[in-house]
């Protein structure tokens, strides 16, 4: 395969052709000067970009990801046609039974690439080890974690990321043993310290669920969740649908953290109209490009990731900036050295944008998953 225009390469912008299969083969063509415009004034050259990888995702095209059995495939279709290529399936807070009847489901889904599905690349388990009183949009089933349990539910799927509250008895010992195991932590749904989230992060955790949301905020004498992502956090993801987060907020965490990374938090609302979906075991509404439940409280988002580009740089990112914030980051935080960039030997997964921003096309390993 070989696609010309504009493309992000590891070393910048170069204008030319990209050559690829399953992996990416060459790329030649011409530096653009990082500090001028990304193609000639007018220019119609499309840019293109590493596919987005998305470490939260709970549904899409009206489909949740807790509805179980097959739910992740149409999931990875709707998110493929916005340029995902890659993406971690999240779970809700629920009970055990279910959340086992849905990780069944969720492991087969990791086994095989499906054509015109972003590749699902595991689990993000958001829950059940939160805060009961940070639930969010999560339904009421938090609960302590327990190794035994855990072990289980690796078994059943494999499980790339676990959201949890260090604050909870027992949990910086759970932090250790993920960590061991090569599985990520993050910090969310917390009502703990700064002190808790900076043990958390002493004892391995990784970084922090959707920053800012479900979780204790900054305040000068009680730094809180928050404090400790800015002071100490390298990694961290945020929801940048400008309604979890205002964009004044998104500059200060993106001085602060090196590597913030973006995620939709989407639900089974995105890509589909106003109206009801569900979401774990809650009902959830969609208006004015929002997700809340009954009382107003934000539930997740429509966010896609080609959405999420626009709104980055609508803030003032540039595009290599924003795209490394939708790729390469989330890529280095799972540990993954061949997907999130183009260089010759990385998996294909490529997005394809007009002047817009607007997708054109989008491959996963080397196959077209949409085209438009």
């Amino acid at each position: 395969m070989l696609l010309a225009g504009n493309i992000l390469s590891t070393s910048g912008w170069v204008r030319g052709q990209l050559s690829f299969g399953e992996r990416v083969e060459r790329i030649d063509g011409d530096p653009v000067d990082p500090h001028g415009p990304v193609g000639p004034a007018g220019s119609s050259d499309v840019y293109i970009m590493p596919g987005f990888i998305d470490l939260h995702v709970h549904g899409g095209g009206g489909v949740d990801i807790m509805e179980g059995g097959t739910s992740a495939l149409a999931v990875a279709r709707l998110h493929a046609r916005h340029g995902t290529s890659a993406l971690l399936a999240t779970t809700m807070t629920s009970t055990a039974a279910e959340l086992e009847s849905v990780l069944v489901g969720l492991g087969t889904a990791c086994q095989d690439k499906v054509a015109g599905a972003a590749r699902v690349l595991g689990v993000h388990l958001e829950g059940p080890y939160i805060n009961e009183h940070m639930l969010g949009a999560q339904p009421d089933h938090a609960r302590r974690a327990v190794i035994s349990e855990l072990e289980r539910y690796c078994s059943l799927a494999p499980i790339r990321l676990v959201t949890l509250a260090p604050e909870i008895p027992g949990h910086l010992d759970v932090i250790a043993a993920l960590r061991a195991r090569n599985i990520r932590v993050q910090i969310g749904h917390t009502d703990g310290t700064y002190e808790d989230s900076v043990a958390a992060l002493a004892h391995g955790a990784n970084g922090f669920t959707h920053l800012f949301n479900a979780m204790t905020g900054l305040h000068h004498r009680e730094p809180g969740a928050v404090g400790a992502a800015l002071a100490h956090a390298e990694y961290a993801e945020l929801i940048p649908d400008l309604q979890h987060v205002h964009p004044g907020a998104i500059r200060v965490a993106l001085r602060a953290i090196p590597r913030l990374f973006c995620v939709t938090d989407s639900t089974a609302a995105a890509g589909m109209p106003d109206g009801e979906y569900r979401l774990g075991s809650n009902t959830v509404t969609k208006c004015v490009g929002g997700v809340r439940l009954s009382d107003g409280t934000l539930a997740g988002s429509a966010l896609t990731m080609d959405k999420a580009l626009r709104n980055l740089v609508s803030i003032g990112l540039t595009l290599d900036d924003a795209s490394r914030r939708l790729s390469l980051y989330p890529a280095e935080f799972l540990g993954l050295a061949d997907r999130g960039r183009l260089a010759p030997g990385a998996w294909a997964d490529v997005v394809v944008l007009d002047r817009e921003l607007s997708v054109i096309a989008v491959y996963g390993e080397g196959e077209c998953l949409w085209a438009r």
